[in-house]
This record gives structure tokens, sequence and C-alpha cells, in this order.
């Protein structure tokens, strides 16, 4: 017992300086220092075209960092400033059903956390459950279900690292509230809301996507939307006490009906992406340009 517990605690503790060294790598390989983080969901990369003087460095040149083997995915970090706010984009995200540890797919986030990042926006492609929901609604995520979670299965597992946050982090602020009212005042001024929604987002291992049962149990939950990332990354940057807000595109409507003819595929779910791709970006960038208005508390 005790051998592996020291060796459990070796590898927490090589995290930490695994993170660090990667955080100190960038830092010394970009001009940027980021304060606010941006994760690209499948067929939304476009959010780091809009970043100015932008630096690129791909995910297989940064020391410590996973591959994204997602088509959709482009695989780069993207440095910049995104309305004058020093901003550093994840074109690409890594997920589970790639075969990454749970660890491994939150490892950005404590990078992130190293480099002075104060707050993530993160965007995903998801399957609408709520039946109000259309193809090409925006779901601001108000609250999520970790169903891996539920089975064990969390970025937290193992010893606490106290320099990152505490052993038993609280959940039920995790969505930021005055970023979420944000998002309503912009995308009233931008007339979005007759497609701007907020609700529950519920995480699923994947790949596959949900079969008609499961999306009846995940709605019958309280789930929204349903998707297979955003949530280990938040529950790590709310560890860390970076502040989180979250988008969802809903490229698809689950299907519930057993009459239906309808599949969900991949494919279906760029094309939605490409559609309100640009509203999107718009929404998020007038965000981010007034951000330090709402700076004052984690």
């Amino acid at each position: 017992v005790c051998e592996c517990g020291s060796g459990r605690l070796h590898q927490h503790q090589t995290q930490h300086s695994h993170c660090q060294a990667t955080a100190d790598w960038l830092l010394s390989n970009t001009q940027v220092q980021p304060t606010v983080g941006i994760v690209c969901g499948s067929g939304l990369g476009g959010l780091a075209e809009m970043l100015k003087d932008r630096q690129v460095i791909k995910y297989s040149d940064i020391p410590n960092f996973p591959q994204s083997t997602v088509h959709g995915h482009a695989g780069q970090l993207v440095f910049g400033t995104l309305k004058g706010k020093p901003c550093v984009c994840m074109q690409g995200r890594f997920h589970l059903y790639e075969g990454y540890s749970i660890q491994k797919i939150t490892l950005p986030m404590r990078v992130f956390k190293l480099m002075g990042v104060e707050t993530m926006i993160m965007t995903n492609a998801a399957g609408g459950l709520n039946q109000d929901y259309k193809v090409g609604d925006v779901m601001i995520i108000k609250d999520h279900i970790n169903m891996p979670g539920f089975a064990g299965v969390s970025p937290l597992t193992g010893p606490n690292d106290d320099r990152f946050g505490v052993r038993f982090p609280c959940m039920s602020d995790a969505y930021d509230r005055e970023l979420r009212q944000l998002a309503h005042d912009v995308a009233a001024e931008l007339s979005y809301s007759d497609f701007l929604q907020e609700g529950v987002y519920c995480v699923l291992g994947g790949p596959s996507f949900e079969t008609i049962a499961e999306c009846r149990l995940l709605h019958k939950l309280g789930a929204d939307a349903v998707g297979m990332s955003t949530v280990h990354e938040v529950i790590v940057a709310r560890h860390a006490g970076m502040r989180c807000f979250a988008l969802s595109l809903i490229t698809n409507r689950a299907v519930m009906d057993y009459d239906s003819q309808e599949k969900a595929n991949h494919e279906e779910v760029l094309e939605a992406g490409r559609q309100r791709a640009e509203q999107l970006e718009k929404l998020v960038s007038t965000m981010v340009a007034r951000l330090e208005l709402n700076n004052n508390n984690n």
C-alpha cells in the first residue's frame, strides 16, 4: 500500500511540474501573457481567426501536450489579442473517447492558470434534448450533469494538489452568473436573443451518439443538451479558481422517437457550426471586449 501511495503522490507532483514546465515554455515562446482562455469546439475554430497579432503553436510542438485527433479540430494554440485583451485560443480540444486519461484532457486548463488566465470561455457542439430547441440555437450553459463523474471518472481523482485548489471544490457556481448575464445583454444588443437559450448540459463519454432510450433518460433527468466535452475542463478550471462561461451550439436534435428516420452524424454537426459560426464569434468577441467590467470576483 505504501509504495502505491507514494507512487501516486510522485505522479501528482510531476503533474504540477509538467504543467509548470509547459506554461514556462509557452510564455518564453510567445509575446502574449493571456488573461482570457477560449476553447473552440467542433466547427467553431473560427474564433481563433479573430485574434490580432496571431501566433500559432501546434500541439505537437508543445511539451507534455496531448494531440487532437478529431476532424473539425485544428490542433493548435493561437495567441493574440481580442478586442485588446490578451488571449489564448485552443483550436481543438481533447476528449475521453480519444483514449486520453481525464487528467491529460484537462491539462491545458492548469497550464493556462499558470500562465495567468483568469477567465475561461468554452464552446462546444451539442445535441438538443429540450424539445423547444432548434438546430442553430446557442445555449448558454447554466449548469451541468457529469455522467462520467457518477461512475468515479473525475479529473480531480487522486491526491489533491493544494497549489491548484481545494480537495472538495464547490460546483454549484461553476458557470459564472455575471458572465451569463453579460451574454444575454450582448445577445440582446446584437439581436441574437431569438436563437439564444440557457440550459443544462450533460456530458457523456462517447464516441457513439446516444441511443433513443438514453436521450429520453437524460431529458427526464433535466438535461437540455448533451455532448462529449467541456464539463471536465470546467471542473479543473473552477478547481483552480478561474471563472467559466460556456456555450453550446445546438447542431442536431436528439432522436427521441422510435418511428423517426433521423440519425445523428458528425458531418451535420460541422455544417451547423458553419451556419452559425460568425454570429457566435461576434457574441464571444463582444463579451471579451467588456470583460474588465465584470472582473471583480472569482
